[in-house]
């Protein structure tokens, strides 16, 4: 799928799959929330409102408050590619996201996936 097909995905329906895939193995909509949040800077009434309004993938993340810092810390392989590696800002933060809710599904705690 190329680039800005994923940019311009809406927001809800990935929300919603991000929310399931976690749910899927046992974990909660509230971990991935807050994963969310500590990546992007939004606060759970932002979050909730994004997710329930028309707005894309690409503008969540290119309108978010404050990407956090320690994002960079993120390593690892998403779809075939390592995620320090992706050249395309937007995408990269996207793939951030993706390694986050990949580790939450896989059991790993919320201290260690969110880089503290």
């Amino acid at each position: 799928m190329g680039q800005e097909k994923v940019y311009a995905m809406s927001f809800a329906k990935i929300y919603s799959l991000l929310v399931a895939k976690a749910e899927k193995k046992g974990r909660t909509k509230e971990e991935v929330d807050h994963i969310i949040c500590w990546l992007t800077g939004y606060n759970i009434e932002d979050l909730q409102k994004a997710a329930a309004n028309s707005v894309t993938y690409g503008d969540f993340f290119q309108n978010a408050p404050e990407l956090n810092p320690n994002r960079k810390l993120i390593k690892g392989v998403v779809c075939k590619v390592r995620v320090e590696d992706i050249k395309e800002p937007l995408m990269q933060e996207i793939r951030y996201l993706d390694k986050l809710i990949d580790e939450l599904a896989k059991g790993k705690t919320m201290d260690k996936i969110l880089r503290k």
